[in-house]
Formats: structure tokens, sequence, C-alpha cells
């Protein structure tokens, strides 16, 4: 279960750090939970940052309740998201 917690902390780390990528190049926020918080505190870095730390709230629920499925789940997910992203940066190149 600690695995899938590094694995979560990583993926959150690379979804923040393609997601800021995507903004430079002018890639709108697809979520538009996101994209209400990154305009709410009035930066895109403050509200990803905001939605990190929710992210890591459900986590870390997930760990001590030892909800594995879940975690690996969501993991799941973020890797499909940081995928998203990447894809994104190079259509917006191509």
């Amino acid at each position: 279960m600690r695995n899938q917690l590094a694995q979560f902390g990583y993926l959150q780390l690379l979804d923040l750090l393609t997601t800021q990528a995507c903004l430079v190049h002018r890639v709108q926020e697809g979520n538009p939970l996101v994209r209400m918080l990154m305009h709410s505190a009035g930066s895109p870095l403050g509200g990803l940052v905001a939605t990190k730390l929710l992210a890591f709230g459900v986590a870390i629920y997930c760990w001590r309740r030892s909800r594995e499925k879940l975690l690996w789940g969501i993991n799941l997910f973020y890797s499909a998201v940081v995928v998203w992203n990447l894809v994104a940066l190079l259509l917006t190149h191509a």
C-alpha cells in the first residue's frame, strides 16, 4: 500500500508539471473543477496546488482505510491524465 501512495505522489507531481507545461503552451485545462479552482486562487499554479492538496487528502484517506483497490484506480486515472497532457503538448507542436 505504501508503494501505491508513493506512486500517487509521483503521478501528482507529473500531473502538476505537465499541466503547467500545457498552460504555458496555451492548452486550456479540461477539468471544469480544476479550471474553477485555478481562477478562484488567482493564479493557475495556486489552483493546481489546491487540487493536489485535495487529491492528497483522498489518497491519505484511502491509505488509512486500506482502500488499496480505490487507490490503484485513482493511480490508473492519473496515469491516463498525464498521458493525455503529454499528447496535448505534442499536438500543440505538430
